[in-house]
């Protein structure tokens, strides 16, 4: 039987091996923290509107300002490659969960880390599944529901109470069904079976409380390092080119800025993928051992066929 310590320097290990499984992690953190940045700048730009001039923003009010201020055919690009880059940035890190785990599981298996296009493609479906049935449990996904709210909604206390109490509701369902990504990937079960196994798993041994303390301080130092991430970078950009205005062209201030902040979310997603390739390879060291050992409602695993079995009987006759 491993200890949890064996699993996390072996999950350390396998992250700094590098090579596919650290392409994939960095180009779904890339993303999802593309993502991130602009649902959080989107929102901190309500939240002032709303909170400190009294006048919130519409929902569509970027693109309402883009479409009075730019040619029709330059709106039209723009707005089309800003609905593509959503679309990849929202599917694309569910594609790379399954890589990053079949990846994980066959360096764990001494095997060759190949194959990470076949596991992605093939278990992005069941894994879309289990994401989105737990969406609620996700921060972006409530500070949007919030924010429109705040905009649209009626009872507007009643309804972001309700909305927080099935935020946690969902968030306690969600740790429950932390391994349904690696039962999908490893064992090729469907998403609801997977929920189910992964269910029976953590109850069956939530007595390893240190271990999971342990992953959810990764889980928490992550989730920190995100929302830094979703302000420091733009913020940074921002600031950059206020201050080349000074000097330089606004319009090439700007650009300049743009850049760098480019360059500053890809160096942060780059060390950010540790993180993220370290966790979901304790997760799925962590599911490898504890599906390998015998299900504690399980007193007989094969129980002796009615023929064999031994009656008063033949115990006499012996």
């Amino acid at each position: 039987m491993r200890t949890p310590r064996s699993i996390i320097a072996e999950s350390w290990a396998i992250t700094k091996k590098g090579g596919p499984i650290r392409r994939w992690g960095f180009a779904s953190t890339l993303l999802e923290t593309l993502l991130n940045t602009k649902l959080f700048g989107y929102q901190a730009w309500f939240a002032y509107s709303y909170f400190v001039r009294g006048d919130p923003i519409g929902f569509f009010a970027i693109e309402s300002a883009l479409f009075e201020s730019l040619p029709f055919w330059t709106f039209l690009t723009i707005i089309s490659i800003f609905c593509l880059l959503l679309l990849i940035e929202f599917f694309f890190p569910h594609m790379a969960l399954g890589a990053i785990i079949g990846l994980a599981a066959k360096i764990h298996r001494q095997e060759e880390p190949q194959g990470g296009l076949v596991l992605a493609l093939y278990n992005f479906f069941p894994i879309f599944v289990v994401r989105e049935l737990f969406f609620l449990a996700s921060i972006p996904t409530v500070t949007t529901l919030t924010s429109l709210i705040l905009r649209y909604g009626a009872l507007k206390g009643f309804t972001i109470t309700m909305l927080f109490i099935l935020f946690a509701f969902c968030l306690i369902l969600r740790f429950f069904a932390s391994f349904a990504e690696e039962a999908i990937v490893i064992t090729k079960v469907g998403p609801f079976t997977a929920i189910g196994r992964s269910f029976k798993l953590i109850i069956s041994y939530l007595g390893h409380v240190m271990f999971l303390i342990l992953l959810m301080i990764v889980i928490t130092l992550r989730i920190f390092i995100n929302a830094a991430m979703f302000f420091l970078a733009p913020a940074s950009a921002i600031g950059i080119g206020v201050f080349l205005t000074l000097f330089l062209p606004t319009a090439l201030s700007y650009s300049i800025a743009t850049i760098l902040g480019f360059i500053i979310l890809g160096v942060l997603s780059y060390f950010l993928a540790y993180l993220h390739i370290f966790k979901q390879t304790v997760w799925t060291l962590t599911f490898l051992e504890l599906n390998r050992r015998k299900d504690l409602d399980v007193i007989e695993e094969n129980p002796p066929s009615p023929s064999t079995s031994v009656t008063p009987e033949n115990k006499t006759a012996k």
